[in-house]
């Protein structure tokens, strides 16, 4: 019997290299703290329900598109 395969690593989401076990899912530290740069500076967002308090938005008109 021949064993399995080893499943190829997937990607890192920061710069597609293959992910490292030591800092998985990315493959090096530093991917690791630019991922949680952007969490940090909200480029993330996860959406949540709608805030009560904020007005909904303005339909654009054909002024707002000319401008």
């Amino acid at each position: 019997m021949s064993a399995a395969p080893a499943k190829k690593a997937p990607p890192c989401p920061i710069c597609g290299r293959p992910a490292t076990p030591e800092a998985k899912p990315f493959c090096s530290p530093r991917c690791a703290d630019i991922d949680l740069g952007r969490w940090l500076g909200e480029r993330y967002v996860i959406p949540g329900p709608p805030d009560e308090n904020t007005p909904p938005p303005r339909p654009e008109s054909d002024d707002d598109r000319s401008r």
